[in-house]
């Protein structure tokens, strides 16, 4: 007997709750096995086209795993060091910066100070406010990396998860496919390829636009000599993904270091203009559309509505989830837009009714039906004639003592 859809919505509905209610109560738990499948996911084509090269799967996950401990080492190593430095610095500077550009704007345009004004204290106020923010924000991410989950355990269980994961993805695939409801596997096969090209062509195709134009802008802001270049350029790069914010952020922070380094020598002021003019400008025209995409369906302004409320809801953890969560949410809201426009509710008219039991026919030779009912009447008439010469003898024997 067919399941009622409104049970199949209750009981799916209720797995979806216990599952969201996973996340909230063992959220930093789980945080390393989280990270652990989205570097397998994300890893997997990578293993996939080694075994077609002729390696087996274990090979091929034992070479992605060195050449992916070699590149954290190196990043750990000889990346981050630089970045802390840079943004620690660039903090310490930025009261130094305002102090020299209320001094120029006092000098050169002295009307636009406020009458009775106390620009030193409202510099002031803003430098501790600034370092506060970053203070706070600092802080945020240590307690949520590493309060549960000491950062030490992220990088020993992330890589050991990743590993096994990724040795299994394939089967485990399978099994998972073996186990989705007969009814409704051929539409949940169909969501989840359309879920695997949203996050995966977002995530790989973002990733790669971010170390393209992170190594652009690092290396020329370097090469022009610009204060804190290799970090501004790294900001600028990992903010790209929303549209505009990456380079505005990035070029008013650059511009404004070189008017305070360069003050004075307007062509390299020029140059650092012209590296975001340039990055922009290719971003736009060629890495986004050849590379990303127009069809992932990961809209920016739905990137960041999912990361503000699953970073709101499930801390730290969430914000991690929020890229996967973001593409199936998308999917799924697709689905069933496309889903409303074929119902009743949009075009007005009442669907067709479901077609009944079917009625089974056999086919006879011509005039078989007739030679039943014949034989069923000949049949009938021998019994009732039977019936009779039975009856005959009963009723003489009854007459004749008279």
């Amino acid at each position: 007997m067919r399941i009622p859809v409104q049970k199949q919505i209750v009981w799916w509905g209720v797995a979806a709750a216990l599952l969201f209610a996973t996340m909230w109560l063992l959220g930093q738990a789980i945080l390393p096995f989280i990270l652990g499948a989205g570097v397998a996911y994300l890893l997997d084509p990578v293993a996939d086209r080694l075994e077609r090269a002729g390696l087996s799967r274990t090979m091929s996950v034992v070479t992605i795993s060195a050449i992916a401990v070699l590149l954290l080492v190196t990043i750990v190593l000889l990346v981050v060091p630089i970045l802390v430095r840079q943004a620690t610095s660039l903090v310490e500077t930025a009261p130094e910066m305002f102090q020299k550009a209320q001094d120029i704007l006092s000098a050169r345009f002295p009307q636009l100070l406020p009458e009775g004004g106390n620009w030193d204290q409202a510099l002031t106020e803003l430098s501790d406010a600034f370092r506060e923010q970053w203070s706070n924000v600092a802080q945020t991410v240590m307690s949520s990396v590493g309060g549960m989950i000491s950062v030490v355990a992220l990088l020993v269980i992330v890589p050991v998860v990743a590993f096994y994961l990724l040795l299994d993805w394939d089967r485990m695939v399978a099994e998972v496919d073996h186990l989705l409801p007969r009814e409704h596997a051929s539409t949940i096969r169909r969501l989840a390829r359309e879920i695997d090209q949203a996050l995966s062509g977002f995530v790989r195709g973002q990733g790669l636009v971010i170390l393209i134009l992170g190594t652009w802008y690092s290396i020329m802001l370097m090469l022009v000599g610009l204060p804190f270049g290799f970090f501004i350029g790294i900001m600028a790069a990992v903010l790209s993904f929303i549209p505009y914010v990456g380079v505005l952020i990035g070029g008013v922070t650059a511009i404004g270091v070189a008017l305070f380094s360069f003050w004075g020598d307007p062509v390299w002021i020029a140059a650092v203009a012209a590296i975001f003019v340039t990055g922009q400008v290719v971003e736009g025209n060629y890495l986004q559309p050849k590379i990303v995409g127009g069809s992932v369906g990961l809209h920016p302004v739905w990137l960041l509505l999912a990361l503000s409320v699953f970073g709101v809801l499930f801390g730290f953890v969430g914000m991690v989830a929020a890229v996967p969560l973001a593409a199936t949410l998308g999917v799924l809201t697709r689905f069933m837009v496309e889903r409303y426009r074929e119902s009743a509710l949009y075009t007005g008219q009442a669907l067709p009714p479901e077609p009944g039991q079917p009625m089974l026919v056999e086919v006879v030779p011509r005039g078989t039906v007739e030679t039943q009912i014949r034989n069923a009447r000949w049949s009938a008439d021998r019994e009732r004639a039977q019936g009779m010469l039975q009856t005959m003898p009963e009723e003489h024997d009854r007459r004749s003592p008279e």
